[in-house]
């Protein structure tokens, strides 16, 4: 965005511009796509997956301290994509948001009533001219007793929806765009079918053919809601099953 055509709206976040736009939280979005990693989650039947890039930006590193896969609760997960720091902030505001509901209410807190609640606290971030919206989107999942596998999603300007696929990061739009065709042709998904899905919309979206490391798979069924990444050998299998298929 140019500094003529924003004539100095982005300046402060509090200022709309005369066409009601506010140009830090459209920054914000694009430091999330700027981070050049991209997750996709898809909500079956039984089970809810999301896979996302798994970049080691230095040789250095060790690569299992490297991670877009947060555990929030026993029964909860998300994958958070941006500014590492701000993931890292979202993570922990997600877990001390969890374990507060617990502690008042005393039975686990529904993943859509912690995507919203993230959302409102994004939101507060977009009214003060002392604070800058936060630079990272949270997909959560989760398993809830009542109705199901959950898939939401909250973002910078303090929106949070549920989906039955999402894609957030650098190729969110191309990668929706597939899923998109592709669930209308899919049928009915169980737990393999959205595991090969997720991946392969993943790996078409970024036209790579991906080894077990360059992806992490974060996973909760109905039989087994508990928050869980894929071994490393599963994910082989899965990515076999894709290219024999393909």
């Amino acid at each position: 965005m140019s500094r003529g055509s924003s004539a100095g709206y982005d300046r402060h976040i509090t200022i709309f511009s005369p066409e009601g736009r506010l140009y830090q939280v459209e920054y914000a979005f694009k430091a999330i796509k700027g981070q050049g990693e991209t997750c996709v989650a898809v909500r079956g039947e039984n089970a809810v997956v999301v896979v996302t890039q798994h970049k080691v930006p230095d040789k250095q590193l060790d690569g299992s301290s490297v991670s877009s896969l947060f555990k929030i609760s026993d029964k909860i997960g998300c994958a958070i994509i941006g500014s590492q720091g701000d993931a890292r902030y979202q993570c922990q505001k997600a877990r001390q948001e969890c374990h507060e509901f617990r502690h008042k209410f005393a039975y686990d807190v529904p993943v859509s009533y912690l995507a919203r609640r993230m959302g409102d606290i994004a939101q507060i971030y977009t009214q003060h001219a002392y604070m800058r919206p936060i630079g990272a989107a949270a997909v959560f999942i989760g398993i809830d007793e009542e109705v199901g596998p959950q898939l939401f999603v909250a973002d910078p300007s303090g929106l949070a929806m549920g989906y039955k696929a999402v894609s957030v990061g650098a190729k969110e739009q191309e990668a929706m765009n597939m899923i998109e065709k592709r669930l209308k042709t899919s049928g009915p998904l169980d737990i393999q079918a959205t595991i090969n899905l997720a991946i392969s919309t993943l790996q078409s979206t970024l036209a790579m053919d991906f080894k077990p490391t360059d992806i992490e798979v974060g996973i909760v069924t109905s039989e087994n809601p508990v928050f869980r990444k894929i071994s490393e050998d599963d994910i082989d299998a899965a990515l076999i099953a894709i290219a024999e298929r393909d």
